[in-house]
């Protein structure tokens, strides 16, 4: 499904400038809090359910412009003071209960150091010494010096999360994310070479893809991800939220996917026996599209919970 190049243009630069224009306001924030924590167990690699933290870091926005994005709504204009990244984290466990990994998300790239301070990271490392398991996000090209100084730092092992989305290469030209998925298999290959344990997050149906292909791209990404050596998939049905999805959804060039297409990803993911699956259940509600759709996201859930396949959800209606 390639847009038109007048609905949506073709070079990265132009495409800055069209998802910037369809933008709305950003959220106020402060660089003294993260703007969002939560405690959750996630299904370890033997079936144990290992107590995480997740916090939410507010800092300074992303750098590139990637087409599906709404994090920036979260996010500051400037790079934060000193000492800033470790006072958010410090204030956010405070409010946690106990747990032995932490994930700190920010909604960017934590090796950006327009984003994270390097200069910060002793501080940081100092906070989160008690996890046995620090998780951040990071793009491919961010990659390199300043991950493995992090790591130096840690007294629990270090595990990247990249945003890979889809190995169909127009597609992900098209996302804006600005690199190639022989960038991300160089990237996995430098986390494995220093002993980083790899997350992949996968879109599922993204924007300029049938129902049938968003599902198929989707199987062939998390078989490139394990090949690549991750260790945990997460499948991300994809959303709008940002206008500039919402202008693609109103020309036929985007669709959100049915939970349908979620479970077979999922299942498909499991079966392969290659490391961890989860399906993204944030806000799931919105992709309801039948009266077994509540059903069909409590086992997705289980599926989650276990790293099992449950029975599946009969409907005379959806199938």
């Amino acid at each position: 499904m390639t847009p038109p190049v007048e609905l949506y243009p073709s070079t990265p630069s132009a495409r800055r400038r069209w998802i910037e224009s369809r933008r709305g306001q950003k959220n106020v924030m402060s660089p003294a809090h993260s703007y969002a924590s939560l405690w959750e167990e996630e299904a370890g690699s033997g079936g144990e359910q290992i107590s995480t933290a997740t916090i939410f870091l507010t800092n300074r926005e992303c750098p590139y412009r990637c087409l599906m994005c709404d994090l920036w709504q979260n996010t500051l204009d400037n790079r934060v003071p000193p000492g800033a990244i470790a006072a958010q984290i410090r204030g956010a466990l405070a409010s946690l209960p106990p747990a032995r990994r932490i994930k700190l998300y920010n909604a960017g790239s934590f090796f950006d150091p327009q984003a994270i301070p390097p200069e910060d990271y002793a501080e940081i490392a100092k906070a989160i010494q008690s996890f046995e398991r620090v998780i951040v996000e990071c793009h491919p090209k961010l990659l390199g010096a300043r991950c493995s100084e992090f790591q130096a730092l840690l007294t629990g092992r270090l595990e990247v999360a990249v945003g890979l989305e889809t190995v169909h290469p127009e597609t992900l030209a098209r996302l804006n994310k600005q690199f190639t998925v022989q960038d991300f298999e160089r990237s996995a290959a430098f986390l494995a070479d220093h002993d980083i344990a790899l997350r992949v997050f996968l879109l599922l149906r993204p924007p300029f893809q049938s129902e049938a292909e968003g599902l198929e791209w989707a199987k062939r990404s998390l078989d490139a991800a394990f090949e690549a050596g991750a260790e945990t998939c997460c499948i991300i049905p994809t959303r709008g939220g940002n206008g500039a999805m919402e202008t693609l959804a109103a020309s036929g060039l985007f669709a959100p996917p049915s939970l349908r297409s979620l479970e077979a990803a999922a299942e498909y993911g499991l079966l392969l026996g290659r490391g961890r699956v989860f399906a993204d259940l944030w806000d799931i509600g919105k992709f309801f599209d039948c009266a077994c759709s509540p059903d069909r996201a409590a086992r997705l859930a289980e599926m989650n919970r276990t790293q099992g396949i449950p029975p599946p959800v009969v409907c005379g209606k959806c199938g």
